[in-house]
């Protein structure tokens, strides 16, 4: 199938050309004709499967034939709404249509201004959007199309309330779209309540397909305290371009990306408590390649759209499946291959087998090899050992049994006897291999039997 099956206005035909879109994604494919005919429409597709293209293709479409006149976009972030209002306007800028973005952190003034001017097309957040129409500054604005994209997303950010109080002031005539990577069920109610007779499609068995096929997945085993060496190690040997790094936290992205900066990688971070400017420098300058390495929550690079990411890192692993898809799927766009590697301590490794059972991915073991020097950490360790040691009683029954041996020799073969027995623990090589991985779930699963049977005898 071609677009120009679609029979799309030929201005809208003519951004599509622009773009470089040759064939439709199966999202695309599947949602356009839909949207096209008028129904609304429950979408279940992951960041990277092209939807803005799909809902954003046929509402332009709409308003270059004078069908419609107004249509709203609302997303979780602002890095979001910037990404999809940029992608609405080069779609459409040969029809002549205008999108502006709306969030919050900026002056209401141009905003309440361009809308009441007749833009037709809004991309906002939820907060400001709904502030916007408390405050009655946007009374006139009665979109015709309505989408709601990363459904999912705004819910656990805790704006279904907001979305709930915005929808009270949509005319009820409308189209409605909305869009999730995951349909839990507080978006089945929501769903229930804001669309009319939806039709449901999906096309996450594919996306996850392609995400297994065209992504090369390991994992490392280690130690909590390995997970700095981890990172710096891999980001040394791993031939990347530009390069994403996921934490959890806050404050983790901000002391990585630090403590890389201060190893001379270029290296910057992105969360959501930085202020709105600074977050917008790091994406343009992620975006040209100026920012090799970005370290950033989930939140904070939800929707990111960037070209030719060539490695996702999960320095901790996600907090569940959808996640991980959402994470690894950054790289390996457009037909080109990326690499995905997590790291996981033992204590979590349980939680790496169940995401690959439920996504099932094609995760490899692998260790990063040292040399047989000992790191410098792993020498003032030894040294810290040795001068906090208390003296055993017994040394000295082994000391006189060394009467005439050259004190030098006998100290290097105690220091060598002990670096043999600590040899695991000062190893410059990260990761356990798959031997070590087996033996750890042994004494796991035994570990499992003991409470089990222990359970049971208290019950007696």
């Amino acid at each position: 199938m071609t677009f120009k099956e679609f029979d799309f206005h030929p201005d809208i035909e003519k951004g599509v050309k622009i773009a470089g879109f040759r064939e439709p994604s199966p999202i695309q494919e599947i949602a356009i004709p839909i949207i096209a005919a008028g129904n609304d429409l429950v979408g279940q597709a992951h960041t990277g499967t092209g939807k803005t293209a799909a809902f954003g293709l046929p509402l332009m479409d709409k308003i270059a034939k004078g069908a419609i006149e107004r249509a709203l976009v609302i997303t979780p972030t602002r890095e979001l709404a910037t990404q999809v209002s940029d992608e609405l306007y080069h779609l459409g800028r040969f029809a002549g249509i205008r999108t502006l973005t709306v969030y919050g952190g900026v002056g209401y003034g141009r905003q309440i201004a361009l809308i009441n001017k007749g833009v037709q097309v809004v991309v906002a957040t939820p907060g400001r959007l709904k502030d916007l129409y408390q405050k009655g500054k946007i009374d006139q604005f009665n979109p015709e199309i309505v989408v709601l994209d990363e459904a999912d997303e705004m819910l656990d950010m805790g704006f279904l309330e907001e979305i709930k109080d915005i929808f009270e002031y949509i005319p009820q005539n409308r189209q409605t779209l909305l869009f999730s990577a995951t349909i839990p069920e507080p978006i089945k109610e929501l769903a229930k309540d804001i669309l009319y007779n939806p039709e449901f499609i999906s096309v996450i068995s594919h996306d996850e397909a392609t995400v297994n096929n065209v992504i090369e997945q390991r994992y490392y085993v280690i130690s909590e305290n390995q997970r700095d060496d981890a990172i710096v190690r891999l980001l040394e040997t791993e031939d990347t371009d530009k390069c994403l790094v996921f934490c959890r936290m806050k404050r983790e992205v901000d002391r990585l990306s630090e403590h890389l900066v201060a190893l001379g990688f270029n290296a910057r971070g992105l969360h959501g408590d930085m202020e709105q400017q600074d977050r917008d420098e790091v994406i343009k300058g992620y975006r040209r390649g100026e920012i090799k390495i970005l370290v950033a929550t989930d939140v904070a690079a939800r929707g990111l759209d960037v070209k030719n990411v060539s490695h996702v890192f999960n320095y901790h692993i996600p907090f569940n499946p959808e996640s991980y898809v959402h994470r690894i799927g950054r790289t390996g766009r457009a037909g080109k291959s990326g690499q995905a590697i997590t790291l996981v301590s033992t204590e979590e490794f349980r939680e790496l087998q169940r995401i690959q059972k439920e996504v099932g991915a094609e995760m490899q073991l692998a260790t990063i090899e040292g040399d047989n020097r000992l790191s410098q950490d792993s020498i003032s360790y030894v040294v810290e050992q040795l001068q906090d040691c208390e003296i055993d009683p017994n040394a000295n029954l082994i000391l006189k049994e060394f009467a005439d041996t050259d004190q030098r020799l006998l100290l290097q073969k105690a220091l060598s006897w002990i670096l043999a027995t600590q040899q695991n623990q000062l190893s410059d090589s990260i990761g356990m291999d798959q031997e070590m991985v087996d033996e750890m779930m042994e004494l796991y699963l035994d570990e499992q039997k003991a409470v089990k049977k222990g359970n049971k005898k208290k019950r007696r």
